[in-house]
Order: structure tokens, then sequence, then C-alpha cells
């Protein structure tokens, strides 16, 4: 029997999963919101739904495997709110399913490390809307659950290189701030990796290697332009955005032996500087 995808929130990360899976011939259904983005799906080979009103029958019938991207909002996980009972229905038939979340949940260590075993103890409410929504999936019953908590996610289109050349970046110093940080391609390559070593009620942290402060990615990306150090701005006079603010707002380093030592992932940009320079030698 075939593999079949169910994709809910079908975005940035799932679509480089579906490029890993399309061409070993899974079928993957993915759900958007936007009709313009349901043509680009369809063309990747992907059978879009569009949602919340779309015919999701054909999805639900075949599904053997399901992956939750979409974020959660004041109201809870908004797949469960439309297709709780679907799911519930679906869970005994699937043979694993995916849940993305975030580091967030883990809250602010000053720069400490984090693993799996660590209190989830958000200090953003963007955190507690996702410990809610990760409580949220793991309570129905017989879902072959695995949960993958995301660093920051960079790669093609998603990197530093546009605001260097155009000027506008700045590097923000607050003083011990670390981020962890994974390349989109890894991200697919640890679901795939997730996908043929099943482990239901696992968590799984989604980063790479080195940790490091974000005015040193800013300025690795200027020199391999070859462009001036865009300046410091020290961060309390630092003017951001409230969402960009609220990632200052916590600190830590995020282990991910989980994933080389249970799933045998090799990543394939293992720091930000490999994975920068990929992306520049994509460009050109």
């Amino acid at each position: 029997m075939g593999k079949t995808l169910i994709s809910f929130g079908h975005g940035y990360s799932a679509r480089a999963l579906a490029r890993r899976l399309l061409p070993k011939g899974w079928t993957i259904y993915g759900t958007t919101r936007s009709p313009e983005k349901a043509e680009g799906l369809r063309a990747e080979g992907v059978r879009p739904v569009l949602w919340p009103d779309g015919d999701l029958s054909a999805a639900f019938a075949e599904a053997t495997h399901l992956l939750a991207s979409a974020g959660p909002d004041a109201d809870g996980d908004p797949v469960l709110a439309h297709c709780e009972a679907e799911i519930q229905a679906l869970a005994p038939r699937l043979d694993w399913a995916g849940y993305l979340s975030t580091t967030g949940v883990y809250g602010d260590h000053q720069g400490g490390w984090v693993d799996e075993t660590t209190p989830l103890a958000p200090s953003t409410r963007r955190g507690r809307l996702r410990v809610a929504a990760e409580a949220q999936w793991q309570a129905i019953e017989g879902l072959p659950l695995h949960i993958f908590r995301l660093a920051g996610i960079y790669g093609p289109g998603r990197g530093p290189f546009e605001k260097v050349r155009q000027g506008t970046a700045r590097r923000i110093v607050k003083e011990g701030q670390v981020f962890s940080r994974i390349h989109v391609d890894d991200i697919a390559q640890v679901l795939e990796a997730s996908i043929d070593r099943p482990n239901p009620g696992a968590a799984y942290n989604v980063c790479d290697n080195d940790p490091a402060p974000p005015q040193d990615v800013i300025g690795y990306a200027a020199e391999l332009l070859g462009l001036p150090l865009p300046p410091e701005v020290p961060f309390d006079e630092a003017q951001m955005s409230p969402m960009a603010r609220s990632f200052y707002a916590e600190s830590k380093r995020v282990d991910n032996r989980r994933i080389h030592e249970e799933l045998g992932v090799r990543l394939l940009f293992p720091g930000y500087r490999s994975g920068l320079r990929a992306l520049l030698d994509a460009e050109t």
C-alpha cells in the first residue's frame, strides 16, 4: 500500500519534507488558505486542499501519515478546532503523526543548555500557546505522535543576505544572548528519519550544533558578501517589532543529541557558517 501524508498548514518546512518524499512515490495532501499558494503546491506535485472549507474526505480516507505545522492562536490549535473528531477516528490507522512546535516552550535559561527532558516553562505568550497545543495533540488517544521543537528556521528565501545587501541589517547586541538555528533542509531530514523510525510519544529538539549570538550571524553574512559590517546597536536602543523583541526575551542553548543518537541524523548544515555558505552558493 502506498504512503499518503496529510499535511496541515503546508508551509515552508512541510514543503521541504515533500521534496524528499514525493520522488519516493508518496501522495501528499497539503492544506493552505490561499488559492494562489494552492496552485503553487499543485505545481510541486502536492494535492492542495483549501483550508478550512475544502474537502478533506479523500485525504482522511487515504492517510497513513499526518503532519501539523499550523501555529496555535488564542483558541488553541486550529487543526483540532476544525477536525479533531476526524483525527481521533483516523488516529488508530496512522503509522506516524508529527507536530511542529518550537524551542520557545522551554522559556528563558539565560544562555544555559536545555534538552527534551527540561521542564516546559515558556516566558512568552507564543511559547505558552505552543505548550497548550502540544498538550492538545498529546491528548488524542491512539495517535502515534512525535513532537518536533524547532529552533529559528532559515533557508532559501529566509536568510540574512537581503537585509545586509540593502544596508538595513543591524547587529543587535544583548549581553549573553544566544539562539539556536536550523536549516529547513535539516528539518526535512529529521522528519523523514522519524517517519522511518517511529517512536510514538517522543519529542525531538531540531536545531544545529552551533548556538550563537545573533550579531555573529549577521556579521558572517556580511563577510561572505564582502560588505561592511552592519552597525552594532545595543538591545535597549534598538527599534524592533514586538515579535522581534519577544525573541530576545529568551536565551538558551538547545541540545540536539537525540536526533543524532536516536534517528541517526547527520546534519547537512551543522552550523550557521556552513548553512549560509550553501545559501550563497545556491544563489550564484
